[in-house]
Formats: C-alpha cells, sequence, structure tokens
C-alpha cells in the first residue's frame, strides 16, 4: 500500500498582460510543473534570446515560483541565462525567460511554442544560528564527488 499525501489546491492570481497569452496548466497528472508559452521575443543588449510568456501572477507570501527550461531544450542552442528563475511573492511584472543563445544554427523557440515551466513552492522562513561546533556526519566536509564515483 503506498503512501498517502495530503494535497491541498493552491489558487493564485493570473493576469494576462498579451490578450495571446496562455494560462499555464498540468500536462499530465502528477507533474509538478506547467508549461509556459512565449507570445513576444526579442535579442537584448547582452545577446540573450528573450521570450515574454505576457502573463503575471500574485504568488502569495511565503510561496516562490521557480522557472525551469523544459527537457526540450536539449533540441535548442539555447541554455536559461539564470539557471533556473525565481519569481518572489512581491513581484507582479511579466514572466519571462533569457536565454545564452550557444549556436545560431540549431532551432530556437519562437512565439507560440512552450519555453519553459514553472513550479509553485512554499518555503520556510530561515533564521540562522552561529555556531562554532556543527555535528558530524558520515559525509563530513567531503565535497564535489565524495559521495561515490
Amino acid at each position: 500500500m503506498g503512501t498517502k499525501w495530503a494535497i491541498n489546491s493552491l489558487v493564485i492570481k493570473i493576469k494576462k498582460m498579451n490578450p495571446n497569452a496562455v494560462i499555464p496548466k498540468y500536462a499530465k497528472p502528477g507533474d509538478a510543473c506547467m508549461d509556459l508559452v512565449a507570445v513576444e521575443r526579442w535579442i537584448d543588449d547582452c545577446d540573450n534570446v528573450c521570450l515574454n510568456t505576457g502573463l503575471a501572477m500574485e504568488i502569495p507570501q511565503g510561496f516562490v515560483g521557480l522557472l525551469f527550461p523544459r527537457s526540450s531544450i536539449s533540441k535548442t542552442g539555447l541554455r536559461l541565462a539564470n539557471c533556473v528563475g525565481v519569481i518572489d511573492s512581491g513581484y507582479r511584472g511579466p514572466i519571462m525567460f533569457k536565454f545564452k543563445q550557444h549556436d545560431d544554427s540549431l532551432f530556437n523557440y519562437k512565439i507560440g511554442d512552450r519555453v519553459g515551466q514553472i513550479m509553485i513552492l512554499p518555503y520556510p522562513q530561515i533564521d540562522f544560528l552561529e555556531s562554532d561546533e556543527l555535528s558530524d556526519t558520515s559525509r563530513g566536509s567531503g565535497g564535489f564527488g565524495s559521495t561515490g564515483e
């Protein structure tokens, strides 16, 4: 018998800033992220490929929106410029993706394409306690590559 989890729904206000904007939704039951669609595309002064979704949202306090590339990014010459986008609860502007372009000859996302995905998660408020000692673990201070081959 599997573990049962209490699933709560969260209602988030979303605003179309462009009439062609597409409200995100889950593609399949169990998906963690919702796809976002581009409605505008341009190249900025830093040669980033900029894709605007035409959406703004009201993420509640205590939650964060995380923007990730879709797996189809592997078919492009693009890499998400900031690796993971962070949409804080106080932000009300357009949700956009900026990609670094590594190869002009490869397929790039176009207007109407699903260009990224968003996951909305709760997060704890952290208070740090400065200490001269930390507890021991089997890993200790082992860094990069120290947990296996």
